[in-house]
């Protein structure tokens, strides 16, 4: 669609290309007894073909219904809708480097206040003005990797910015941040789990829920501690940093492997399953929360290994679930499946055949279990252990998402099914929690 009149069609869009008016421009609206003077604003594409937008003198835009007999005159050319970057202070020598890649997502846009347009904001200069303060936190790098919603974020995409991020911490920065839409972002954070092997630095993922336009966003909150910890956090891996709390007190930093989205909208959207945080930034303090992870250490040398093998599912059981269902997977040649199945790890008997089946023309399959909390154990009632002795391997408490994510790496690295199977039940990424003894909670 012509950017001359961005998102605008229909009855909309006729009227004012009768009027010659492009996006800032001028224009005059009368409609009945009510006449409005303001800028062109773009719309964007699915909105609905019945209103124009304009930039009214006392900066607020107003959507006016064209239906019933409105009248549109361009009355000259505007300030066309632009972005403007504040002067980027010079380089401090005293202070850490951090790389900053955008590969879409809330976080990576901002909203200019003039035009009401939205565009990636991760040059350096855009950083520094949504959140100025990161100038005196380290010294930024930043690369538009991708400009993806996360939904459409998938093993290509995982593989470029593994690649990507080895590149800057190849070049000698202290840390690299990733900016990533949130609803995929956990499968993102396992995937560079596995990737990216020896890390010396850390590399964390970021998101925002509420867009910076908004009061309560809490991008610049988010933004600003991860790049401190980048910079600072004394635990080399690739972690997930978000609001701790829905207030504006601290942000959780998650370990990549046992981290999920657990809620649609709140600002405290991302837990650690069956871990705890590794670390908490309030302010300027970082603390760490968990021992044991590798520590920052510049003397490593990181090693990429992102390749991926997309032929593979993640398959949720359900009552009723048939046959054919899991046959269907058999049938197109995938090389694996994770099942995530119902409690200690379980589908329903009527399935053990095809799931023998599976195994025996070379899938590997594996168990996971529906349940937020726990581990599979699939020596306890009859079906699980049917189903290991048809060849099902139980994969503890390994989150769904990221065994599905490790079982398309295993089959990356080697296409021997043996092999992708021993990988696969290695502990690679701490992907895999100590046994929880009798009595303990959820954190």
């Amino acid at each position: 669609m012509s950017e001359k009149l961005q998102g605008y069609r229909g009855d909309a869009r006729r009227l004012l290309e009768e009027a010659k008016a492009t996006i800032g421009d001028l224009v005059r609206i009368v409609r009945g007894v009510e006449t409005y003077e303001g800028i062109l604003m773009p719309r964007y594409e699915l909105a609905d073909e019945r209103h124009v937008v304009v930039k009214l003198r006392n900066g607020y835009n107003i959507g006016i219904n064209v239906e019933g007999g409105v009248k549109i005159e361009r009355l000259g050319e505007g300030a066309k809708p632009t972005f403007t970057t504040q002067p980027l202070p010079s380089e401090k020598r005293d202070l850490p480097t951090v790389a900053v890649i955008s590969t879409g997502g809330t976080i990576a846009s901002r909203v200019d206040y003039r035009t009401g347009a939205v565009r990636p904001a991760l040059s350096a200069g855009d950083l520094l003005s949504v959140v100025p303060e990161l100038s005196d936190i380290a010294n930024i790098r930043t690369e538009i990797l991708y400009s993806l919603l996360s939904e459409n974020v998938h093993a290509p995409h995982w593989t470029g910015m593994a690649q990507t991020a080895a590149k800057f911490i190849q070049e000698g920065v202290d840390g690299v941040v990733i900016c990533h839409g949130t609803d995929t972002m956990a499968y993102t954070a396992a995937a560079l789990s596995f990737a990216l092997e020896n890390l010396p630095v850390p590399v964390v993922l970021v998101g925002s829920q509420r867009s910076s336009d908004r009061p309560s966003s809490d991008a610049p909150m988010n933004l600003s501690a991860v790049v401190r910890a980048a910079a600072a956090l004394p635990i080399a891996g690739v972690l997930v940093g978000m609001h701790e709390t829905t207030s504006d007190t601290n942000v959780s930093l998650h370990w990549g492997t046992k981290v999920r989205k657990c809620h649609t909208s709140r600002r405290d959207a991302f837990r650690s399953v069956n871990a705890r945080p590794v670390a908490r930034l309030k302010g300027d303090e970082v603390e760490v929360l968990r021992e044991g992870f590798p520590r920052r250490d510049a003397s490593r040398k990181v090693e990429v290994r992102a390749e991926f093998d997309e032929n593979v599912a993640l398959v949720k059981f359900y009552p009723g679930m048939r046959p054919e269902a899991l046959g269907w997977y058999v049938k197109q040649g995938y090389r694996g499946l994770v099942l995530e199945g119902t409690g200690l790890g379980h589908v329903g008997t009527y399935l053990i055949d095809v799931v023998k089946e599976a195994v025996d023309r070379g899938l590997l399959v594996a168990m996971t279990s529906q349940c937020l909390w726990g581990r599979v154990n699939m020596n306890v009632y009859d079906t699980g252990m049917y189903l290991q002795r048809v060849g099902v391997i139980p994969l503890e408490d390994m989150l769904p998402e990221t065994a599905l994510v490790k079982m398309m790496w295993c089959f990356g690295q080697t296409k021997d099914r043996d092999e992708a199977a021993k990988l696969l039940t290695t502990n690679l990424a701490f992907e895999i929690s100590e046994r929880r003894v009798a009595g303990d909670v959820p954190p």
